[in-house]
């Protein structure tokens, strides 16, 4: 998205260059809308049955992660995400809709540049991933209202019911975003929309509550949604009115606790749930994936460390030992609360501790998920299965789970200690019963066993045929398989030392070729089985060859197993492993060209069909050579060195003027309404809640005008700031341009020096307020909660104050629709523009940072910087704020216009503030612009730095 440039000092010509923008996008749009049509493809059958969804007639494993959109203002890097989680093995990604984000005000709806929600569909039916779509109305999310528009607070009618105010409101939204949804649907083939969630976290089955979600069905259906409609509601509509096509479960087994990191709570293994399931899959449209932190909290690190790789192993395994096939994590990436997007009580990241950080970069969690999910991919009768008593373990602190595929009878094994959290280092024997084999005790080889060291979990599989071979069972767990010309690949993996056994059956003894690592044969004339011992470590590389029958086995450890990357190609499967990323792979003729990342200078192994003699990474050509394992190897370039500028000077001026008794507030909307349909209004005049005068997010300035008898002792002030989950918002109060304090709670008495008052004339109090969002939406209406000054009485005087305020620019009327309602709130900067790139702070004084000063207020920060990052390095950067002890100050941070981060610098944790790249200039000037709110005599602003988050040559175009 470009930005306007050049010195457009006055805000006419600054929101001028705006409207330009508003419609180059909107032209932009429609013409593409017009243009470009649909790719035609074959409709799809979506059905299911008790145990999993079957699209096609093919039973599917569906392993899913959440994304939000409306959390990553920066659609070039929607398809990032996308074929990061591709990549990962997902085969399904889980979106919210977010009503609000796309209202700003009844009957408008914007579903351009960054809310364009077709491009998103787009994205993912290229990606080639399903979308399990949720439209709401509600949605939750820790966004602010929990999704629903601003506008709505200050409407009539009881939320989430049949209230025919409420109902003519939802049913707005669902026309606009269903219209969309519907031409995306994979039962029309038009794109990749799978499922379809009706309403959110909804419990209520009163008569009123079925009624509701029966209008919602049909609103639905009535909109052309044909893909099958779920709930994640647990056992609320499984019949009768308002019963949905497919139940589904949330399940959060560790809370949201990241203060305690290494702290577990116990599995619960839904097998009642499943037994009570007759004739749908045991769905989790909401699986732990991570935890939201609080400001103040310890930091999303603590959150990934509280769900990281051994809790997904142990946990996201237990679902597979119950029965599930349908698995959905919150969050795979969460990304960023630009703006004023939170709901109170959660800070500007929205990192969530995600497998994929809200700078877009893989972690360990993103490894261990990349494990499982390709397993769900590669052992297809895993979507079919039932509980069979079919395995013991010796050891008793461990716990075997069997499952058996009815249909080919494939057996699954999951094993993990009785208790999730124990930490003990435990050994043991399985007693498998086998197809031709009767009871066998596992591991087979003298002075070898099965270790489950600690909070540790393993999937094992046994009469599982793939390809032309048939496994008897591996003490290893499969990575995945594939055919690849003429011979089967399989890739099986284990913890780095632990022992590993697999055994294969063949009619007559194969050849066995060690070509890497150290593993040993025996070959069992009676069973007609190959057993192969080893031990994990780094990658070994067996060729078995029987008759027709070619098998590449490679044993890796986990490091290893991480490192292999497989892609769907327009030839089939292809395995490669090495850098960073593989992204897509597409076979032209003999040359198979790939794209990805690398993070370094690496090798580049592809395990390519023989007819492959060519390979090109990034459309670029790789020097290649033949390895004994008829693969091809070469090397990738990492990225460039890159350097960030330092932010060394800064201009700043003076951000508050309406604390002076003399400012002009002649055009702010008065005080003036006598009512309100919110319930919350408790009948006295004035209303001062915001909402009702159409300013609904971020700070807003209130003053109030009284002719003093000189007898005004001390000024009471009530403000509701959205607090929620630990006190951090907050207010600020001047008379006659004198500050009388602070408040964080809500409500505080102030004293007034007398020598402050104007007897006899017009006095007035100033106040700033800070609205830190909506409360979510809990089925009483919490989120129409008044919100900014409430009330304020003076003390030994009955004088009258009459109140004006402001907001942002507009209200609901947008002067800036292309960055949206929330981007904004009324602070004098923002009304004037001073966020902007375009504005001129050449007049304003200089100084450096940090900067620190004694006076309560508002001050304003600008600078630029240029970047030259080289156009094929995906650079993650964020705008850092160091304070070398805590200080009384609150800042909201712009980049080119867009705010991307509030800063609390006694309250933390968040100190680094990550760009999204659709907003930067990569080529060019930039521009920061902070606003400061000193909420003492201790403000200013800390040090501020660019930091280079990450670096990496990249296939993303």
């Amino acid at each position: 998205m470009s930005h306007s440039k050049g010195p457009l000092g006055r805000r006419t010509a600054v929101w001028a260059s705006l409207a330009v923008l508003t419609a180059g996008i909107a032209a932009t749009e429609s013409v593409r809308a017009a243009e470009v049509a649909p790719p035609q493809h074959p409709a799809h059958t979506v059905t299911f049955d008790r145990h999993s969804l079957i699209i096609d007639g093919k039973p599917t494993y569906l392993w899913s992660g959440s994304f939000h959109y409306w959390r990553l203002p920066s659609p070039e890097s929607w398809k990032d995400v996308l074929q990061k989680m591709k990549a990962a093995g997902f085969n399904a990604v889980e979106i919210y809709f977010d009503w609000g984000y796309h209202s700003p005000k009844r009957g408008v709806y914007d579903f351009t540049g960054i809310r364009d929600v077709d491009r998103l569909l787009d994205m993912a039916r290229d990606v080639g991933i399903y979308v399990i779509a949720r439209p709401g109305p509600y949605i939750n999310a820790e966004t602010d209202a929990g999704g629903f528009p601003g506008w709505l607070v200050s409407t009539a009618g009881k939320p989430r019911s049949t209230a025919p105010d409420y109902t003519a409101a939802y049913r707005e939204w669902m026309t606009a975003i269903d219209r969309i949804l519907a031409r995306h649907q994979v039962t029309d083939g038009r794109g990749s929309v799978l499922l379809y969630q009706v309403e959110n976290e909804f419990y209520n089955d009163s008569d009123d509550g079925r009624a509701y979600m029966q209008a919602l069905e049909d609103k639905a259906r009535e909109d052309g949604i044909t893909v099958p409609l779920f709930g994640n509601h647990n056992t609320n509509f499984f019949e009768g009115v308002g019963k949905l096509d497919m139940p589904g479960y949330d399940s959060y087994p560790m809370d949201f606790d990241c203060t305690r990191p290494d702290r577990w709570n116990g599995v619960y293994d839904f097998a009642s749930e499943r037994e009570g399931l007759k004739n749908t899959p045991l769905f989790f449209p909401e699986y732990q994936g991570g935890a939201f932190d609080v400001w103040g909290g310890p930091g999303y690190e603590a959150c990934r460390k509280l769900t990281g790789p051994e809790f997904e192993r142990v946990f996201y395994e237990a679902t597979m030992a119950s029965g599930s096939t349908m698995q959905n994590f919150y969050m795979t990436y969460g990304g960023i609360n630009w703006g004023w997007l939170s709901s109170p009580g959660v800070y500007t990241s929205y990192d969530y501790g995600a497998a994929i950080t809200a700078s877009r970069q893989l972690t360990s969690k993103y490894d261990q998920q990349k494990l499982i999910g390709y397993m769900t991919r590669a052992a297809a009768p895993l979507a079919r299965t039932d509980a069979v008593a079919s395995a013991v373990a010796e050891n008793r602190r461990l716990r075997v789970t069997a499952r058996r595929n009815p249909d080919d009878g494939t057996r699954f094994y999951i094993l993990r200690h009785a208790e999730a959290a124990d930490t003990t280092n435990d050994t043991t024997h399985l007693t498998l019963s086998l197809r031709g084999m009767g009871d066998v005790r596992i591991p087979q080889a003298p002075g070898t066993v099965i270790r489950v060291n600690g909070r540790d979990s393993k999937v094992f599989l046994a009469d599982y045929a793939f390809g032309q071979q048939d496994l008897a069972y591996s003490t290893s767990e499969l990575l995945t398989q594939l055919r690849s010309g003429d011979r089967d690949i399989a890739v099986f993996y284990g913890r780095h030392g632990e022992d590993g056994e697999t055994v294969l059956r063949y009619p007559d003894q194969p050849d066995v070729e060690v070509i890497e690592g150290k593993v040993a044969s025996h070959w069992d004339a009676k069973t007609h089985t190959l057993r192969l011992n080893y031990s994990h470590d780094g990658l070994a590389r067996v060729a078995l060859t029987q008759g027709t029958r070619s098998l590449l086995l490679l044993l890796a450890d986990n490091e290893a197993a991480t490192r292999f990357w497989q892609l769907d190609s327009n030839n089939g499967p292809i395995l490669l492993r090495g850098p960073y990323l593989a992204r897509t792979a597409e076979q032209q003729g003999d040359t198979l060209a790939l794209t990805g990342d690398t993070a370094t200078a690496g090798d580049l192994e592809v395990f390519a069909a023989p007819a492959t003699h060519t390979v090109t990474w990034n459309s670029m050509p790789v020097t290649t050579t033949a390895t004994a394992s008829g693969t091809l190897t070469g090397r990738l370039e990492g990225p460039a060195p890159v350097s960030l500028p330092v932010l060394r000077e800064w201009h700043v001026t003076n951000g508050a003027p309406e604390i002076e008794a003399r400012f002009d507030d002649h055009a702010w909307q008065a005080a003036d309404r006598t009512s309100t349909p919110n319930p919350y209004w408790d009948q006295k005049l004035p209303i001062l809640d915001s909402d009702d005068y159409g300013f609904h997010h971020g700070h807003v300035w209130y003053r109030g005008h009284f002719k003093a008898t000189g007898k005004e002792a001390s000024i009471r002030l009530s403000a509701n700031l959205g607090v929620h989950l630990g006190n951090h918002g907050i207010f600020t109060a001047w008379l006659n341009g004198h500050y009388l304090g602070n408040n964080p709670s809500g409500a505080q008495q102030f004293p007034i020096d007398p020598s402050w008052l104007k007897t006899g004339g017009d006095n007035v109090v100033a106040v700033l307020v800070e609205n830190t969002g909506h409360l979510q939406e809990e089925h009483n209406g919490a989120f129409r909660e008044p919100r900014g000054l409430m009330s304020a009485t003076l003390q030994g005087s009955d004088a009258t104050i009459h109140w004006k305020l402001q907001g942002n620019v507009g209200g609901e009327d947008l002067p800036d629709p292309v960055r949206g309602p929330f981007n904004i709130g009324g602070l004098y900067g923002e009304r004037k523009g001073w966020h902007l790139p375009g504005f001129t702070d050449t007049p304003w004084p200089t100084t450096t940072l940090p900067h620190a000063t004694d006076k309560p207020g508002v001050d304003w920060y600008r600078t630029t910087f240029t970047l030259d990052i080289p156009k094929d390095q995906d650079v993650p950067i964020a705008v850092r704020i160091k304070d070398a002890a805590p200080h009384h100050y609150r800042a909201i941070i712009f980049i080119n216009g867009w705010q991307i981060g509030r800063y609390i610098s006694d309250v933390g944790p968040q100190t680094e503030f990550e760009l999204p790249v659709a907003l930067l200039n990569l080529h060019g000037e930039n521009t920061i612009a902070i606003a400061s709110w000193s909420t003492a005599q201790d403000g200013g602003l800390g040090e501020v730095s660019l930091v280079m988050q990450g670096n990496y040559r990249t296939g993303l175009k």
